[in-house]
């Protein structure tokens, strides 16, 4: 390869590693890729465990969105409950109401939700249940919490 053939050829590539770089900077944006199941906009506010006589089945998961002033909740399985199509149940209300705003329940493999309820500056009540393997189903019931 002559001089002028080779000048060309280290040009052509060092542009072409140059390009690539430049590409492989341009991301997608992080708020865009920590799109969850609830939506953009809500930030973890508590995790309670779904449990019976000290055995665990899943976790409740509630997220705040300060920007609608909704929060959101969903029951996933976990450990041996993790992934497994079995019952799964998740409800919301403000703490101020009587009947529940949103509930979701059924045979699903991730969880169950999101259920949503409109709560600026007021509390909020949810329970979650979990079937495990042996058909014993966990729960949990938090009344009053994340007053927002």
């Amino acid at each position: 390869m002559n001089v002028l053939a080779r000048t060309k050829f280290t040009a052509v590539a060092s542009a072409a590693v140059l390009a690539a770089g430049i590409v492989s900077t341009i991301a997608v944006p992080a708020s865009a890729a920590a799109v969850g199941p609830c939506g953009s906009g809500y930030k973890l506010v508590g995790t309670y465990n779904i449990s019976k006589d000290g055995q665990k089945y899943g976790v409740l998961e509630v997220r705040w969105n300060a920007g609608t002033g909704k929060n959101c909740a969903l029951a996933y399985g976990s450990g041996s409950n993790y992934g497994r199509a079995d019952y799964k149940a998740v409800r919301v209300r403000s703490s101020d109401k009587t009947s529940w705003a949103d509930t979701d329940w059924g045979n699903f493999s991730k969880y169950a939700g999101p259920v949503y309820v409109a709560a600026k500056n007021k509390c909020i009540d949810v329970s979650a249940h979990v079937e495990g393997r042996s058909g014993k189903r966990g729960f949990v019931y938090k009344r009053d919490v994340h007053c927002g």
